[in-house]
């Protein structure tokens, strides 16, 4: 497939991974353990007993790594720090060789001529930190920002672009509301602390960030497009409270420096006396940025649904009256995700409508398909629907473009197939197959298509 969409000169392409799904080595040179060390040893957590004690073995095989991101042609290279390789317990003493291990990665990727841009927390909270309380306490937001502080006077003179967090909606709901992500609660309150914490710690980064000088801070969601099952009132009422949760809930304090007016609808009785909200949080979470980073994969339909616990106290902060159901008619990923390009445009288009003025430039800081690639007896991996996804998903990120949305680059997920978090080694999101048990690389179709559409744009 040779028909590449057009962009701008100057668009940044890339490609991102993160720390415990690809780095392996998790005893190591000081590292500590994190929630989803934990979590990942945990009897039937994670498909099939996996874990990322291994992975990609990233931590010892990154100069191959680089030369792949070299030889893609990216401009920049997305990678998580793990916050239990710099400081062990979330706290206290700094592990000089964990710092080291980003450093040696750095200097590796501006030899190579790619850019690096790092994300502080990839939720692999220390596990020190969770026996605290974690993200239900303030304590933990502090230490992020010491954290964040210690890794830009180390990095910050030669990473330009800095990320805070990737998706606290996963740290906050999905660890501690839903249970399918580290550190595996089912709470209510309790969830919702974790995502004022998870804003407050964003905020005291940012200000860490400035304070060492580094050229762009900025935070990356997950924000999703929702769509009603009907016409109804009811599901169109649905619709916003999954808007609510899913996104309102960052982007309201983020860039308006307010709580949604939505919010007590969506979670009734658990909003009222959350006395973990303090005077002056908001000024503090929604200090200026230089870009939004959004992850997109999928729309998400819902329909209207009464409660699944009727005792509030026992409710958890994903119990929001709304269930989602299937989109009829599309091609779903191995994920059994919906693809349909089109509304990745909506998407962004809608986000410019909504914030207008206090949008800041956008970053598409990952987006990609899980498939069910093999292997064929040549060795390659033909994977066409990846492609097609690729191809159609950056088609629809232009279309938004020539709307008028602010979109400056566009990182795809991911470069390696690796840890899928709960699904284990079953998914694979990767442009660059791993074979587990030898380490073995090897490019996809997906990866020589991205590399054309790369070059395609400088010719």
């Amino acid at each position: 497939m040779t028909d590449f969409p057009s962009f701008p000169p100057g668009f940044l392409f890339g490609a991102a991974t993160a720390s415990y799904q690809i780095e392996g080595a998790v005893h190591e040179d000081g590292r500590g353990p994190s929630i989803w060390d934990t979590y990942s040893h945990t009897p039937g957590l994670v498909a099939n007993g996996d874990t990322g004690d291994v992975a990609c073995d990233h931590y010892h095989r990154y100069p191959q790594d680089v030369a792949l991101l070299r030889e893609l042609g990216v401009d920049s290279y997305r990678f998580s720090v793990a916050w239990p390789r710099i400081v062990p317990d979330g706290s206290g003493p700094v592990n000089v060789k964990g710092l080291d291990f980003y450093s040696r990665l750095v200097d590796e990727l501006l030899a190579a001529g790619i850019e690096p841009a790092a994300t502080l927390y990839h939720w692999d909270l220390p596990q020190a930190l969770e026996d605290g309380g974690g993200w239900r306490v303030r304590e933990t937001a502090e230490r992020f920002g010491a954290y964040a502080a210690v890794v830009a006077e180390h990095l910050g003179d030669r990473v330009p672009r800095w990320i805070t967090l990737n998706e606290p909606w996963c740290s906050a709901f999905l660890g501690y509301s839903v249970g399918r992500h580290a550190p595996g609660a089912r709470e209510g309150r309790g969830a919702l602390a974790a995502a004022h914490h998870l804003l407050v710690g964003h905020g005291l980064a940012v200000q860490a960030l400035r304070a060492a000088g580094v050229r762009e801070a900025g935070i990356t969601l997950n924000l999703d497009h929702h769509l009603p099952a009907t016409g109804s009132p009811a599901d169109a009422a649905a619709v916003t409270r999954a808007d609510t949760l899913h996104n309102l809930v960052w982007t309201e304090p983020i860039l308006k420096g307010r709580y949604p007016a939505t919010e007590e609808d969506t979670w009734g009785e658990l909003i009222t006396g959350q006395d973990f909200r303090r005077s002056g949080d908001l000024e503090l979470i929604s200090q200026p940025l230089d870009f939004l980073g959004i992850n997109y994969y999928r729309p998400i339909v819902v329909a209207d649904a009464p409660y699944r616990e009727n005792d509030a106290a026992r409710r958890v902060a994903t119990d929001n009256r709304y269930e989602e159901v299937p989109m009829p008619g599309v091609r779903r990923t191995a994920m059994g995700w919906a693809v349909a390009p089109h509304t990745f445009t909506d998407l962004l288009v809608g986000l410019r409508e909504r914030y207008g003025a206090a949008l800041p430039p956008v970053h598409i800081t990952e987006n990609g398909s899980a498939e069910d690639d093999e292997a064929g007896s040549d060795g390659a991996v033909h994977d066409r629907d990846r492609v097609a996804y690729l191809r159609d998903h950056l088609t629809a990120l232009r279309a938004a473009m020539d709307a008028g949305v602010d979109v400056r680059g566009y990182y795809v997920w991911s470069l390696l197939d690796n840890f899928e978090w709960a699904f284990g080694y079953d998914k694979r999101f990767g442009i660059v197959r791993v074979d587990y048990a030898t380490q073995r690389r090897t490019p996809k179709d997906s990866y020589h298509w991205y590399r054309s559409m790369i070059a395609a744009q400088r010719r």
